[in-house]
């Protein structure tokens, strides 16, 4: 079990404040929406199958058909209408972002020992001789 630190305090809190943020609260929304829409979501099971399908055809060295691909296609226009399944792409999306922000920040916060600057956080060079940058 963790012990209980002032880190593990703060990265509780930090969870409120996420939580607590407007935008979280509307991807999760959105999301929720998308999983209680039985019918959206298995149009999404589908096309999700269906891509699957295509892959492993790809993967093992067999030509897909115009057919196949356009039965995708239009399954996959289809899915992209439907306002809740577009909701849910758009709010996956943006929760993937989130995360993947948040996880640079702290990433680089130890890497680096100390707060990262906004050029360290977007690609720029963080100082460390090994990481290639050219430092």
């Amino acid at each position: 079990m963790i012990e209980e630190t002032s880190v593990m305090q703060k990265t509780r809190e930090l969870c409120q404040v996420i939580l607590d943020e407007p935008n979280i609260r509307s991807i999760r929304e959105r999301i929720d929406t998308f999983m209680e829409d039985e019918k959206t979501r298995a149009q999404y099971d589908g096309l999700v199958s269906k891509g699957q399908a295509l892959q492993e055809k790809q993967q093992n060295a067999t030509a897909l058909t115009g057919e196949e691909i356009a039965d995708f296609e239009q399954h996959r226009d289809a899915l992209l209408k439907n306002p809740v399944a577009r909701g849910f792409l758009d709010a996956q999306e943006e929760l993937q972002q989130v995360q993947k922000t948040i996880q640079t920040y702290v990433s680089k916060t130890l890497e680096l020992g100390r707060i990262p600057s906004e050029d360290e956080l977007d690609g720029g060079c963080c100082g460390n001789s090994g990481c290639g940058c050219g430092h």
